[in-house]
């Protein structure tokens, strides 16, 4: 019997995207509640408890009461909220975490699905953090920009809606220095002390560019860019869908489209420097609703059936 997938909130951006990349696919079926009972708790609760695999993509408070309604022990969930990202007893669905991580999600019951600004963050950092070129205890900034769409219903809205031509084209936000994705950043890739976390929105639909700028001072005596983007190069070796660009030491000239990998569930790391300077720029480019979501998610659900993906990638 093909498995049977519920996507619980597939009304939402992340919802729509994933219902979209699995319509049509002969390998599973696809379980949905009537438009009428959406909002049921005991529609839900039957679809939950029905289905072999549950795709959560909720707001955190929803996703954790939809945790609460699964009853049948078989029920294997994927969270794409952030409510479980740093749970006990959840398993960080990004494959790419380290060698182990895809053998971890394939058994995994409980799956939490990374964030769009930690996948990128938690790809450049980790495998620094792992072979000791970045000190745990680095006092990191982290800068990002992100399509609109990041901000779900509320950004397609205001962007799209009736009063676009009102919407500010760029946006800082997370000011108080809370943001929701520091502790899945510091967890996973393995900081000692939380980052400084700025993100933003810009007048596009969809894309992010990550960046996060070193000083080779601070780091190991005798590390340099090129030991930096050795390690990101080891570690993603035979990754399909995790790409390393070139060593780039003269850019000056170089810009970088937050939406060329729009589409796709891609990621595209880099590492820029400058002879003599003893500075890095880490750099990930994505896209939100790809790898930072929906696509993520698909990815993840196809570990856990052990089905081959059916994704056209550029």
């Amino acid at each position: 019997m093909k498995p049977l997938i519920f996507i619980d909130g597939d009304q939402g951006t992340t919802g729509l995207h994933v219902h979209e990349l699995l319509a049509g696919r002969d390998d599973l079926r696809l379980l949905r509640v009537q438009p009428e009972f959406r909002k049921s708790t005991a529609h839900r609760a039957e679809a939950l408890n029905a289905c072999d695999v549950a795709l959560l993509c909720l707001p955190d408070a929803a996703a954790r009461e939809a945790v609460g309604l699964v009853r049948r022990p078989g029920v294997r969930i994927i969270d794409a909220s952030s409510a479980h990202r740093t749970a006990t007893g959840w398993v960080y669905g990004l494959p790419e975490l380290d060698a182990a991580q895809p053998g971890r999600i394939a058994a995994a019951t409980r799956v939490s699905n990374p964030g769009c600004y930690p996948t990128g963050a938690v790809a450049l950092l980790r495998p620094l953090i792992d072979t000791g070129l970045l000190p745990v205890d680095y006092p990191l900034a982290i800068h990002a920009v992100s399509g609109y769409s990041g901000r779900g219903r509320a950004g397609l809205d205001d962007h799209e809606g009736p009063a676009a031509d009102q919407a500010a084209p760029f946006q800082l936000y997370g000011l108080g220095l809370d943001h929701k994705h520091v502790p899945e950043i510091r967890t996973h890739a393995g900081l000692a002390h939380a980052p400084i976390f700025v993100p933003a929105y810009g007048h596009y639909r969809e894309g992010i560019v990550l960046t996060i700028a070193l000083h080779l001072r601070l780091l190991p005596a005798g590390v340099t860019a090129s030991h930096l983007h050795a390690a990101l190069q080891a570690r993603y070796a035979g990754r399909q869908v995790i790409e390393v660009q070139p060593l780039a030491e003269h850019a000056a000239d170089e810009r970088l489209d937050p939406r060329v990998l729009n589409g796709s569930n891609r990621l595209r790391l880099a590492v820029y420097t400058r002879a003599h300077s003893g500075q890095v720029l880490l750099v990930a480019v994505f896209d939100n609703l790809g790898k930072g979501a929906a696509g993520a998610a698909v990815q993840n659900l196809e570990l856990m059936l052990g089905l081959a993906s059916r994704r056209p990638e550029p």
